[in-house]
């Protein structure tokens, strides 16, 4: 028998975390660990081993072939270019201290798209081969070129057999006409509501009138266009953050079931005014303690809440193929499933890498849409961006669920191999994953009701947290 190379990690209870390449996992205890590295698994130990596909008799098998086939399912391939995000403007009229896209102000001439910029846009998603398109629209306030907004949207109609458009909108000031745009049933709106009125207002719209005119944009857009096609993030800043059960409790009391926190980004006007280079610990902290106050809240409320993240982190280790969100994937390849059209129109692989290129830290512009997309960069970058062979990640037993993230590891630390373990992604990640598992293993019956909501089930099943006897 073959054992496959197990990964281990101590738990803060005092177990271990053993996994396999493919993603298989279990808790063991020290004893169990002693006779793995010396070769005495007992025959109790093989046959779990065996029976939860750690192990098998010979290459070629049924055993090696399904741990084959997990271990290819766990990881990303790109499909067409069906992902697009949009840039026609960086103004934007308010002045978030926190901004991570460096934008300037509504009146500021030369950050727009020009008419020829439009044209050449149009051409290129023209010329993609998808027969379904997904276009966001960010900015600056990209309602602020609504004119662009209408003529992408109605070629994309007449292109593409299904098309989906996000616009990523303050809410601040709507006018009737944009309005009429956002309440389109294929327009979906993802606004930042920072929590609750306050810090909204002390790190948004300055004003109680600003804060409120807001607050009644908001509310509107929930009422007329449904809580399905609205999103609303809060922006945290861990040093200082808004009690949990504030956010929870004002985002449920808008109906809203799914709340994505984000701390401030290292990116942007963020890095002048805000300690964002190295906050993992502090924000792991905070993030740790919002789950169990969504478990607490979620014991006794009739409709639950998720953290977005969260439960997304917590799939991808349920089960392979969750490769939905662009920022947690393996391979993490950039410039391949979507592309970044700036202001200007530059393309860059990821809105990050836009942010860099802003500050003047690095250029990964792709070329324009006037030359064409030039991949000789971002070819080479991604040459790194796996973790399977790393040799940071090779014992971490988190590497089948985590991914990488080079353009952020460049952004804070200005290199590409740094250890692992000292950077922010790792850091975060590793809290996430350690926090997952803790409540995987965990017999709290208020745990297991929040599992069960976040991972699709009815009940949470205990055995999935499988323990050699």
């Amino acid at each position: 028998m073959t054992v496959m190379p197990l990964k281990f990690r101590k738990m803060s209870e005092g177990s271990l975390i053993f996994a396999d390449d493919a993603g298989g996992f279990f808790q063991a205890d020290q004893e169990f660990l002693r006779r793995y590295a010396l070769g005495h698994l007992t025959e109790g130990d093989t046959e779990f081993l065996e029976a939860n596909g750690h192990a098998f008799q010979e290459p070629g098998d049924l055993a090696y072939a399904g741990f084959e086939y997990r271990f290819a399912s766990r990881l990303y391939t790109p499909g067409d270019l069906d992902y697009v995000i949009l840039v026609p403007s960086l103004r934007c009229n308010l002045a978030c201290g926190y901004c991570q896209v460096s934008r300037v102000n509504e009146k500021t001439p030369g950050f727009d798209w020009t008419d020829e910029t439009l044209k050449a846009v149009i051409r290129f998603l023209d010329g993609l081969s998808t027969k379904r398109i997904k276009v966001e629209f960010q900015g600056g306030e990209p309602l602020l070129r609504l004119d662009v907004l209408k003529e992408v949207r109605d070629f994309c109609r007449s292109r593409f057999d299904k098309c989906e458009f996000v616009v990523c909108t303050n809410l601040q000031d709507p006018s009737d006409d944009a309005w009429e745009f956002l309440e389109n049933q294929d327009v979906f709106v993802s606004t930042s509501f920072d929590a609750d009125p306050g810090t909204h207002e002390a790190q948004r719209t300055i004003t109680a009138d600003r804060t409120q005119q807001f607050l009644g944009n908001f509310r509107r857009a929930l009422d007329r266009l449904g809580t399905d096609r609205v999103s609303a993030l809060p922006t945290i800043n861990p040093h200082s953050p808004p009690p949990a059960r504030s956010i929870i409790e004002h985002y449920a009391s808008l109906n809203l079931r799914s709340i994505y926190l984000r701390p401030i980004n290292y990116q942007g006007f963020a890095r002048k005014k805000y300690d964002a280079r190295s906050s993992a610990s502090t924000w792991s902290a905070y993030y740790s303690a919002f789950i169990d106050d969504l478990v607490d809240y979620n014991w006794n409320s009739e409709y639950a809440v998720e953290e977005y993240y969260f439960v997304h982190c917590l799939r991808r280790v349920l089960r392979s193929g969750h490769n939905g969100h662009a920022d947690l994937r393996n391979p993490s390849t950039v410039g391949s499933g979507y592309v970044v059209i700036d202001h200007d129109g530059k393309f860059y692989p990821t809105d990050e890498a836009r942010m860099i290129s802003r500050v003047g830290q690095f250029d990964f512009a792709m070329g324009d849409v006037f030359t064409g997309i030039s991949r000789s960069k971002i070819d080479l970058l991604n040459e790194e961006a796996i973790n399977n062979f790393h040799p940071d990640c090779v014992h971490c037993p988190y590497q089948p669920f985590c991914g990488i993230d080079l353009i952020d590891d460049l952004s804070r630390y200005g290199r590409i191999d740094l250890p692992k373990h000292l950077t922010d992604f790792c850091q975060k990640h590793t809290s996430i994953f350690d926090k997952i598992f803790s409540m995987i293993y965990s017999a709290d019956p208020k745990v297991r009701k929040s599992l069960a909501v976040w991972s699709g089930v009815p009940n949470f099943d205990g055995s999935i947290g499988k323990r050699p006897q």
